[in-house]
């Protein structure tokens, strides 16, 4: 496997399983999800060009597995494929390359229904939002996010960062009622997405981090002053492995234009 991070036994296990899909096992399916993990926290520190290669080539190991996998274990395999496949879209939208990325992102809401997981279908809907957010699209930007918040299965923590960014989308639009309701839908979410853990596959989403969104929906309804404070609180409460992660770009570029407005 290029660009593997598995063990010598792990190769082993997944290369058995790619002979005969049939028959993958736990094993192989942990550690796939394994590996998606490390891809993930390397997206923390590294370019999103330099993971791009072999995130690509594991994704289509592990969808080429899901396509005959039979058995307990085919739903934890599926899981693990529609992350692998939102997280490549991910990157690929990173680095710009829109048309792939938003092919991808469909197709990991299509095989997160089909399991029935609304955490990895909301969080593919999400990076859509991003991608619209990067394209100057408000429209899309709204859409997606409020898509994100209120599909199904949701977490707190997703639901509530979703309804603050779309809230940014309406704002933009000069829908401000309906953004003003959002962030006030949002508001209601705090202590609930507080209470409990974000979930593994947005492992990201922090009372903290959700600061950094809280500052993007003030900074569309013009409120620079605390789109200032929310923005400087959000960058600062990130643990230390993400406060230079390349995607706080986009955050540090917002905070500089909430600061000029001020």
């Amino acid at each position: 496997m290029a660009g593997t991070l598995l063990d010598e036994d792990d190769v082993s296990r997944v290369a058995r399983s790619t002979a005969n899909p049939s028959t993958s096992d736990a094993g192989t399916v942990d550690a796939l999800a394994g590996v998606l993990a490390a891809y993930r926290r390397l997206d923390d520190t590294a370019q999103p060009k330099t993971v791009i290669p072999a995130t690509l080539a594991q994704m289509r190991e592990v969808t080429g597995l899901l396509k005959d996998a039979r058995g307990p274990h085919r739903d934890r395999l599926a899981e693990v494929a529609s992350e692998f496949i939102q997280f490549s879209g991910w990157i690929l939208a990173q680095d710009r390359q829109d048309a792939e990325a938003v092919r991808l992102l469909n197709e990991a809401v299509e095989v997160a229904d089909e399991i029935g997981n609304g955490t990895l279908a909301a969080q593919a809907l999400n990076f859509k939002g991003y991608l619209a957010r990067q394209q100057g699209r408000s429209e899309g930007v709204a859409r997606w996010y409020s898509a994100a918040a209120y599909t199904p299965g949701a977490h707190p923590a997703q639901r509530l960062g979703d309804m603050l960014q779309a809230a940014a989308g309406l704002a933009e639009l000069g829908a401000t009622d309906d953004a003003l309701r959002m962030v006030e839908n949002a508001e209601r979410l705090t202590d609930v997405a507080a209470a409990v853990p974000p979930p593994e596959t947005a492992y990201w989403l922090t009372p903290e981090f959700n600061r950094l969104n809280m500052g993007l929906a003030n900074l569309g309804l013009g409120r620079y002053a605390d789109a200032v404070d929310h923005i400087t609180a959000g960058l600062a409460g990130l643990p230390e492995g993400l406060k230079d992660a390349p995607w706080t770009g986009e955050h540090r570029d917002a905070l500089a234009r909430a600061q000029e407005a001020r």
